[in-house]
């Protein structure tokens, strides 16, 4: 049979178990820290009023009230009424909410409001214009965003799309061949 050499092991001297779990933690925490730092930031959406109705979806057509600002309070774009008749849309500006018609971020914070509340949406600069934002704009490259919100009111694109047919052919000056608005030949004079 084969010997065994027996090596001796030493005492672990006092309070060193617990200097080694603190260790650990403090490994954990800092990759915990580290995790979160580099995690990318979403959009966040404050409560002002609380909204009574649907949440718009994509496709949809969303009517807001809205003021822009940078993260230092400049004021850079406010929603301006609309010069059409009363009653056929609702107040506010029109917004699409469709890849490319808007930033992602605004699409992606328009989605957790609901009709007929206030917020305050924050968008970090990579989901609103980045290094790149448009050309002549007061934003400065990489600026995060918060704009004052009001969903006034939402339809879908083809409801859109169908008032926008009856205002324009509410506004087409009227038709030179026949019609009731077309100018009538004279009568006969006798």
């Amino acid at each position: 049979m084969t010997e065994v050499t027996r090596v001796p092991l030493q005492p672990i001297a006092k309070g060193s178990l617990t200097k080694l779990w603190i260790g650990v933690i403090v490994a954990i925490l800092l990759g915990a820290g580290l995790a979160w730092a580099t995690m990318p930031k979403g959009v966040d959406v404050e409560t002002i009023v609380e909204g009574t109705g649907a949440s718009p979806e994509l496709g949809d057509v969303v009517f807001v009230k809205y003021v822009g600002k940078l993260s230092d309070g400049t004021e850079f774009d406010r929603s301006q009424p609309l010069p059409i008749p009363p009653g056929l849309f609702p107040e506010g500006n029109p917004l699409l909410l469709e890849e490319g018609a808007i930033i992602d971020g605004f699409i992606e914070g328009l989605t957790q409001m609901e009709k007929g509340g206030q917020y305050v949406l924050t968008i970090p600069s990579e989901q609103a214009y980045g290094a790149e934002p448009p050309p002549g704009s007061p934003i400065p490259p990489d600026a995060d965003l918060t704009f004052e919100v009001e969903i006034v009111d939402f339809m879908s694109q083809d409801d859109f799309q169908a008032r926008a047919a009856a205002l324009q052919s509410m506004m087409a000056p009227p038709s030179a061949e026949g019609g009731e608005d077309a100018p009538q030949p004279a009568p006969p004079v006798e």
